[in-house]
């Protein structure tokens, strides 16, 4: 990780927290390594972690804390959290994407990444309650000059979290007035218990709304969500229809998947003739893009949810 010697303090202490979950603990020397910093200031970005209670400091290293659930992390901060995962991940989302579909991306780093691999899909209507999903069209837009098919953005207003998407009642009434055929969801963490959560308490109840509106349901996640617990669930692994994620995924997760979703993509896989897996299931109808019948392409043919 030599690149990351000049991040800033609190996407480096992301990235220090992210391999205490991951290997279940680190020792200072490794993780001076990685990052190219001294000593001191791996130290003093565990003790910063430890004062937030997310990780316990031991001798020569950390541990992960048992809970931690109501830990959110700024956009910046997890932006450099698995990035080549989210390319791969955004690279799959974006082939489920048919021209005409009127589609929902929530906020959160991955579906930042898939925004800006829809750019040249033609005659999207884009519903987000992400200022920076937002900002990808807009920016891309303004750079090129407003283009024939280029995507019609509709941002929700709402109070604005660490992560920057727009939550609360605002958010959530203009939510429900609308109706989507897909909708692209990040998540701060998934299992087979609680299935989808999040720290903050306005985002979940946003984010139901959202899955509410959908026709179909697919959550964009890194291997490293799973297991990851929030403070409120807000949808149940049975309302997802398709979960997209890296090769990072343990075997044992995918089996456990199998009992709730019927589609499991993993993306990033060189060789595989196939997006994804099929899991056991329900029999659906394919996602847009996807071989089979396509969704049709406006936003008022979606099912009511």
């Amino acid at each position: 990780m030599s690149e990351n010697q000049n991040l800033l303090a609190e996407q480096r202490r992301a990235l220090i927290l992210d391999e205490v979950r991951r290997r279940g603990g680190v020792r200072v020397n490794e993780l001076t390594r990685k990052l190219g910093v001294s000593d001191m200031t791996v130290r003093r970005d565990l003790d910063a972690l430890a004062r937030q209670g997310v990780l316990e400091k031991v001798h020569g290293g950390a541990v992960p804390v048992a809970e931690a659930s109501t830990h959110e992390p700024g956009f910046e901060a997890k932006s450099g959290l698995e990035l080549s995962a989210k390319e791969d991940i955004a690279r799959t989302a974006a082939s489920l994407v048919a021209p005409g579909t009127a589609i929902a991306l929530s906020g959160g780093t991955t579906t930042y990444a898939l925004a800006h691999q829809l750019l040249d899909v033609p005659d999207l209507t884009v519903v987000t309650n992400s200022v920076r999903v937002a900002d990808v069209f807009h920016s891309a837009q303004r750079s090129s000059g407003r283009r024939q098919g280029a995507a019609t953005v509709v941002l929700t207003g709402g109070v604005r979290t660490p992560s920057d998407s727009l939550v609360g009642p605002v958010a959530d009434q203009a939510i429900a007035a609308l109706h989507f055929d897909v909708l692209f969801l990040g998540v701060h963490g998934i299992s087979a218990k609680a299935g989808l959560s999040t720290p903050n308490l306005a985002e979940a109840e946003t984010n139901r709304r959202l899955v509410q509106s959908a026709r179909r349901v697919v959550v964009v996640a890194d291997h490293t969500k799973w297991g990851t617990v929030g403070l409120s669930s807000f949808a149940a692994l049975g309302q997802v229809d398709t979960l997209v994620t890296d090769a990072g995924l343990p075997g044992r997760a995918r089996a456990e998947i199998a009992e709730h979703l019927r589609r499991l993509l993993i993306a990033g896989v060189p060789g595989d003739g196939e997006p994804g897996t099929d899991l056991p299931g329900e029999p659906g109808t394919d996602l847009p893009g996807e071989p089979g019948t396509d969704l049709p392409g406006g936003a008022g043919d979606a099912a009511d949810s």
